[in-house]
């Protein structure tokens, strides 16, 4: 009786077909890289630099703000000074308000506060003062030629015992570096590459596999911007994951390639190994990972919904590298995987049975049980800061005392307080309170803001040219980052605008503590729902993997225990300071953020 022929599966066909067609595959990712790179150049899309959150009183307080004073629709920045004989010495005038005048003449500033024509912007003892720069756009989208202009006026004014910085949204973001992290990543996972493998090509490989995939998903980004509104960060987002992923997957199918070729197989037959384990294993992770990424949109945040967007687009880009461009690239390197050795460095892929690996796996073998159990309460013990985790935004406050923000931060918390550096804007939309009454209306307001707990000073009302919408700019007792100062934004909300609901008018909070406030809520809401629908759809995926509901059911648990893990390690680290003076981080508050895009990474 004649046996019938084996079933070939899609990833050996492919494998085989990548090994004797490597220099054409290669030749087709080449061209279809440089393709898109063409293409992004000629239709690149914009990135978005606004943060909307639909919904939300602060959304619609700045929609407000945009629509009834537009001049004061851009962020602004302060410019802080000090000096010891005192801001009112003709001398040190003369300085600041040349500075001023500068900044006023840059391109995207609609306006500059003198701190000798504001009340309260020259502090008690009069050794520092404080101007606010009003740009035309969001910080985000404020040419960075204004910024660095900006600064550049503010070192030089630096001298003759005067003391000059400049803070806001605009310099810190300014301050911040572009892709730095992002390469010396890439740096240390070369180094660790190269001690595991001990081969410069075997290390090359899942280096050179991350560069092309993130040039790849790069490119389809930067083209799907036409089409969806990436915010600007979403390249260095990208960059992150690009790398790690790109890396990772990569690395799987190059150390089983190694296995198949250290165990006796030839060329051909290794890479047929490594697509059909490692690469059948890459695929369904990177599903994963992507439905987590995707996942993101339902938390009512379309920039969080479009950066998950951008995450899953690097991830299925390295994927597709990983099964189709790795298997010609083994092929092509065959035998020569291991050339370029490095002295004193030499790793054999396989089992050795005298390994501490080795004594491991067969110690949890012998007693899975108590290493379960012990695994379980390490984790949790890990896990359980998560009990103290505070969510808040980093402010200028947690960058280092060489950036200016930071400098700006701490002087105008020394002579005007921490409250300062948290402005809140309060909107009064007066459209539904009969002209005579609004002045009345408002003052009332603001002698109600006045007399709530914490609150350190409200400033004169602005009117707008029409006259049916006030501007009240309260300012708290306490730093962005102290729960208090959220306390000051559900008092306005609670209390206060109740009030001035009475007497036609509507109140709205926005600012970016009040934007904090509402990000908190809506990810909290939402939250539960990431849970279930990511959690539920990666264990559908594992299902059809693995035909076994005991495995998806373990997996979704340890999952979660990891991340649990993860997170009460980042409270302990960021928002205890555990280790800070190692590491040289400022502790404050875990970003908002953090904890949805964790689960979405981790989880995956």
């Amino acid at each position: 009786m004649a046996l019938s022929p084996r079933r070939t599966s899609i990833l050996e066909r492919w494998a085989r077909l990548a090994h004797r067609r490597r220099g054409r595959v290669i030749g087709a990712w080449v061209v279809a890289l440089i393709a898109l790179m063409a293409l992004q150049v000629s239709f690149a899309g914009d990135f978005d630099s606004g943060f909307e959150m639909p919904g939300t009183e602060s959304q619609e307080a700045i929609d407000l703000l945009q629509t009834r004073f537009p001049a004061r629709a851009g962020s602004d920045a302060e410019v802080v000074f000090r000096a010891g004989n005192g801001v009112d010495s003709p001398a040190i005038r003369d300085v600041i308000e040349r500075v001023l005048g500068d900044i006023q003449a840059l391109d995207a500033v609609g306006g500059v506060e003198s701190p000798y024509e504001q009340p309260g912007y020259i502090s008690e003892d009069g050794t520092i003062a404080r101007a606010v720069v009003h740009f035309t756009e969001q910080a985000t989208a404020i040419p960075a030629g204004t910024v660095d202009g900006m600064l550049e006026v503010v070192d030089a004014a630096n001298s003759g015992g005067l003391q000059v910085e400049a803070g806001g949204e605009a310099v810190f973001w300014n301050e911040q570096p572009e892709f730095a992290s992002e390469w010396v990543g890439l740096i240390f996972a070369a180094i660790i590459l190269l001690l595991a493998f001990g081969s410069v090509v075997a290390m090359g490989l899942p280096l050179g596999a991350a560069l092309f995939s993130l040039g790849t998903g790069f490119a389809l980004i930067i083209l799907g911007a036409n089409v969806l509104s990436f915010p600007d960060f979403s390249p260095q987002f990208a960059a992150m994951i690009g790398i790690g992923v790109g890396i990772d997957y990569s690395l799987l199918v190059v150390t089983r390639f190694r296995e198949g070729l250290h165990s006796g197989m030839d060329v051909e037959e290794s890479v047929v190994r490594a697509v059909t384990t490692a690469g059948r294993s890459v695929l369904f992770a990177g599903i994963a990972v992507a439905v987590s990424f995707l996942g993101l949109w339902v938390m009512g945040i379309p920039a969080i919904g479009a950066l998950g967007t951008a995450g899953g687009i690097v991830v299925l880009t390295a994927v597709l590298i990983a099964v189709t461009l790795m298997p010609a690239f083994l092929s092509l390197a065959g035998h020569r995987i291991d050339s370029w050795k490095v002295p004193l460095l030499h790793s054999t892929e396989g089992v050795d049975r005298n390994s501490g690996w080795y004594r491991m796996a067969k110690m949890i073998q012998r007693r899975p049980l108590a290493v379960f159990g012990v695994a379980v309460v390490i984790l949790l013990v890990l896990a359980s800061p998560i009990l103290d985790m505070t969510l808040g935004f980093t402010d200028a406050g947690n960058n280092p005392e060489s950036f200016h923000s930071r400098r700006a931060y701490d002087l105008q918390a020394e002579g005007f307080g921490p409250g300062f550096n948290a402005p809140l804007i309060v909107m009064v939309d007066l459209a539904g309170v009969a002209e005579s009454e609004r002045t009345a209306v408002v003052e009332a307001a603001s002698d109600e803001i006045a007399s709530l707990a914490n609150v350190a000073r409200v400033n004169p009302p602005q009117f707008n040219p029409a006259g049916d919408t006030a501007l009240l700019t309260v300012l708290p007792g306490t730093k962005p980052q102290d729960t208090r100062t959220n306390d000051v934004v559900h008092a306005l909300r609670n209390e206060i605008a109740p009030i001035v609901g009475e007497s036609g008018g509507d109140l709205l909070v926005t600012g970016g503590v009040a934007a904090n406030v509402d990000s908190q809520d809506r990810i909290i809401e939402r939250m539960p729902y990431l849970f279930i629908g990511v959690i539920g759809l990666s264990f559908l995926l594992l299902m059809v993997v693995f035909r076994s509901l005991l495995v998806a059911a373990k997996a979704a648990v340890m999952n979660l225990l990891s991340i649990g893990a993860a997170y009460g390690v980042i409270v302990a680290v960021f928002q205890w300071g555990w280790g800070a003076n190692l590491n040289g981080i400022e502790k404050g508050p875990v970003e908002t953020f953090l904890p949805m895009m964790m689960f979405a990474i981790v989880f995956g």
